[in-house]
């Protein structure tokens, strides 16, 4: 059980320090529209975010868990999927959530942004909305610039090794923080929820 443990947090560790092993520079579907039906999430963190520490992001919609790609500053990760209602998690120290509720043909955007943790930064995904209360709109002119100065980015063979042999913690880091997550009051879980209306205003 303790090399167990000790594998889990040298894994961890590795995704931290060496994030560029884990993905590569995305190749030219990153950088057009989503294709045929399906829609666009773009996970952006711009680089003044959270430093050196990384943030691993999952798809969780349905029975399984996807793997979408690790989320280092300066970077944008994209993820298409089929239009409709969608889970996504972020995982650091905690895991945080987002929903989604995605148009056809549309792309969106989620800011990986930080917070205090007792031991390093966790991370939240703040959806970027035609209107909120906080800075993630698309009213704020920085937005623009963040997607501008971001590189496209995306998952590797060796991203999925990762996964696959951390799978049983980042389960555990789900179960513990949903149940934190379903405690949050209606007007709270609007603001973390993409809707249709959200869509880019900007290209993708």
């Amino acid at each position: 059980m303790k090399v167990l443990k000790m594998v889990v947090v040298l894994s961890f560790l590795f995704l931290q320090g060496c994030a560029s092993a884990l993905m590569k520079p995305a190749d030219g579907s990153a950088l057009v529209a989503p294709p045929g039906e399906s829609s666009r999430v773009v996970f952006l963190r711009p680089s003044s975010f959270g430093g050196a520490i990384q943030a691993s992001l999952f798809d969780i919609t349905g029975d399984e868990t996807r793997f979408i790609g690790v989320s280092s500053t300066g970077t944008q990760v994209v993820h298409d999927v089929a239009p409709g209602r969608h889970w996504f998690m972020v995982v650091s120290e905690a895991a945080d959530f987002m929903e989604a509720d995605l148009a056809p043909g549309q792309t969106y955007y989620a800011v990986v942004t930080p917070r205090m943790g007792a031991w390093k930064a966790r991370f939240s995904l703040w959806p970027i909305k035609t209107a909120s209360d906080n800075e993630f709109n698309w009213r704020n002119a920085d937005v623009a610039k963040w997607i501008a100065n971001a590189k496209h980015v995306q998952n590797t063979p060796e991203g999925e090794a990762w996964f696959k042999a951390n799978q049983a913690s980042i389960a555990r880091k789900q179960a513990d923080y949903l149940a934190v997550w379903n405690k949050k009051s209606a007007a709270d879980l609007e603001q973390r929820t993409l809707v249709p209306g959200d869509a880019s205003v900007a290209k993708p």
